[in-house]
């Protein structure tokens, strides 16, 4: 019977895998992005991206130029920098993980991108602290980890800094189907109208602005 022999070498823990992503439109159209494996870092895939910034140009008239945007849960910047690389005046990117963290730092520096702006913190203190200084964005991008219930926690949020006519970009597990008979679904679309919805594979994603109710509210509170 054969035995098997053993190097005497230590087991070494495997790297943490990385993949690539790209810039799809704009001045940095095919820049590579890398994407470290992390839980809950779930990059946009490009399809969804395509689809989503064609929304978007459609909405904009394809002008950018004035537009400031946050991006939440910045992940690996496939939204902000795409947001960025076709003209936004500004894009605020927020991300809580380390090496997440550093591989948009990383990223900024060889685009030169210095219309992002970074900020390594929770999304929740962010935004209460952005919300705090006045500021409003004219796009947001919300696509938080899956699971988590992180929707009924930023939406509201989201409200708040959204500029009137400005865009909500939201990604879930799930539709955000305002017609659904549930009084979960109801209570998270307050104050929010779906302008455009879709779905790749797992993924839903959608874009939102204020209901009517909520931008009257918003002037009779202003």
């Amino acid at each position: 019977m054969q035995t098997m022999k053993t190097t005497g070498k230590k087991n070494v823990a495997p790297k943490r895998a990385t993949h690539q992503i790209r810039i799809i439109g704009g001045q940095w159209k095919r820049s590579v992005l890398t994407v470290i494996e992390a839980e809950g870092l779930r990059p946009t895939p490009d399809r969804v991206r395509e689809t989503a910034f064609n929304w978007l140009n459609h909405l904009f008239d394809a002008y950018w130029a004035q537009r400031q945007c946050l991006d939440l849960f910045a992940g690996s910047g496939a939204l902000g920098f795409e947001a960025a690389s076709r003209g936004a005046q500004s894009v605020t990117m927020v991300e809580n993980h380390t090496q997440a963290y550093q591989q948009l730092a990383e990223v900024k520096s060889k685009l030169g991108a210095e219309q992002c702006q970074l900020l390594r913190s929770d999304a929740q203190k962010a935004t209460a602290q952005l919300i705090t200084q006045g500021k409003q964005y004219d796009l947001i991008f919300l696509d938080p980890p899956f699971g988590k219930d992180w929707l009924h926690k930023m939406l509201p949020f989201c409200l708040t800094l959204l500029q009137p006519k400005g865009v909500l970009y939201v990604e879930a597990e799930f539709a955000l189907n305002p017609e659904a008979d549930d009084a979960h679904m109801q209570e998270l679309l307050r104050g929010w109208q779906v302008l455009r919805a879709d779905k790749a594979g797992s993924v839903y994603f959608h874009l939102l602005q204020r209901s009517n109710l909520a931008h009257e509210t918003h002037e009779i509170e202003a």
